[in-house]
């Protein structure tokens, strides 16, 4: 069977939607969009009907270039102010019979009732362990036999009024939520490997407005913490030093600038106008030294807020986020973290991009999580489904139109 899951990342620069299928336990992304974003602070909605207006333009883009309606979705939102508190249950099961996906969701559910206020949302729950009957520590107790079955999980909580904006702005838009999760969470999916399960450590993603800090332990999120520092500010300092607005800023940086000056080049030089029409030269090392300075600022603060979420031993940190590209970002990251910071880069055909990590992890944890609880969902209805895909009958493998687009093979 071959499954469609949509994912959106609402930013305060840009919106994010990666449309991946998921065949034989393969992923495949089929497209994916990256429009402007307005109305959003933080991934909290500030103006509703601009916040609108951009999520129908990001949608109709997509739909454009899948020839089909996008009506369902699971969308990410920041984690900032968010609660994790751990929280278990235990139920029967009838007859002595074998655990299903519905007995899963019926624990999870009963450690849910009750424990969370009426002001709170339950954004992502995450199962520690389960024990059926006497045996403890189980990952997924499916199709095991028992009278009882156990669950401990740490349960993730934000504001119910900012999450209940953000999804009344996709309802308006013509797009439902299917799921909601973390950008953390979606970014630790994304590069998630069994050494990142098996220990601590720490994601950080550089945003446009901020920064996330999440602390994981053992593949579950226990810490965050928002820096009021992002790629805006290094566009702000750019723009302050050499006069020039913030478009032509944000346009050296990804495309002339690097992140360090020592292995920029003195030589290589842009000439253009500042905002007073007065012709500038800008070379590469004196812009370089700007967001150099800057980085190192953030870096050193990221440090300082890891050591105050956590007395753990930090075992790994993985960076990410749009402005994580930048050549020899990977020096200051080694000179701050030891050797224990990696800029993890998404190698996928059609979204090497870290600014889709929230976006395209967000789309595994959805599968896993609907794995666990023995369910499937497509975010795409079959009869959308169908003017895109065709399915073999003979072979039972999946083949695409090729007037409509492209699969890439993760």
């Amino acid at each position: 069977m071959s499954l469609i899951y949509t994912a959106m990342d609402i930013g305060s620069n840009t919106i994010k939607i990666v449309v991946a299928e998921k065949y034989n336990n393969n992923f495949n992304v089929i497209a994916n969009t990256m429009t402007p974003s307005e109305g959003i602070k933080n991934g909290e909605i500030v103006d509703m009907k601009q916040a609108i207006t951009s999520v129908k333009k990001a949608v109709r883009e997509i739909e454009d270039k899948l020839g089909i309606k996008i009506t369902k979705t699971i969308v990410c939102i920041p984690p900032n102010d968010s609660k994790m508190t751990m929280m278990q249950s235990t139920i029967d099961i009838s007859d002595n019979s074998n655990i299903s996906g519905a007995d899963i969701s019926n624990a999870i559910n009963l450690a849910i009732k009750g424990n969370v206020t009426e002001d709170k949302e339950v954004i992502v729950v995450c199962p520690v362990s389960f024990s059926v009957d006497n045996i403890e520590n189980i990952k997924d107790p499916k199709n095991m036999m028992g009278n009882k079955l156990s669950l401990k999980a740490v349960v993730a909580l934000k504001d119910k009024e900012r999450v209940y904006k953000i999804l009344e702005v996709l309802k308006l838009s013509g797009v439902e939520a299917v799921d909601i999760c973390f950008t953390s969470t979606g970014d630790y999916f994304t590069f998630k490997n069994s050494y990142m399960d098996a220990n601590v450590g720490a994601v950080i993603n550089i945003g446009y407005e901020s920064t996330n800090i999440s602390i994981f332990n053992h593949g579950i999120q226990i810490k965050n913490q928002l820096i009021n520092i992002g790629s805006r500010n290094i566009d702000d300092d750019i723009s302050y030093i050499f006069k020039i607005n913030n478009k032509k800023a944000k346009e050296l940086k990804e495309n002339f600038a690097l992140a360090q000056e020592e292995i920029s080049d003195k030589t290589e030089i842009q000439k253009l106008k500042d905002l007073y029409d007065d012709s500038i030269s800008i070379n590469q090392s004196e812009i370089s030294k700007i967001i150099e300075a800057r980085l190192n600022e953030l870096m050193s603060i990221c440090k300082k807020s890891i050591l105050n979420l956590t007395n753990r031993k930090i075992s790994y940190i993985i960076i990410t986020g749009g402005s994580s590209g930048m050549i020899g970002l990977q020096n200051i990251v080694d000179k701050y973290f030891n050797g224990l910071g990696q800029i993890s880069k998404i190698n996928i055909v059609g979204i090497r991009n870290n600014a889709y990590s929230s976006a395209y992890g967000s789309i595994k944890y959805l599968d896993d999580k609907l794995q666990l609880r023995g369910k499937t969902i497509s975010t795409i209805s079959d009869e959308e489904l169908n003017k895109i895909v065709q399915i073999d009958e003979k072979t039972n493998k999946t083949s695409q139109k090729k007037s409509k687009f492209q699969l890439f093979d993760i």
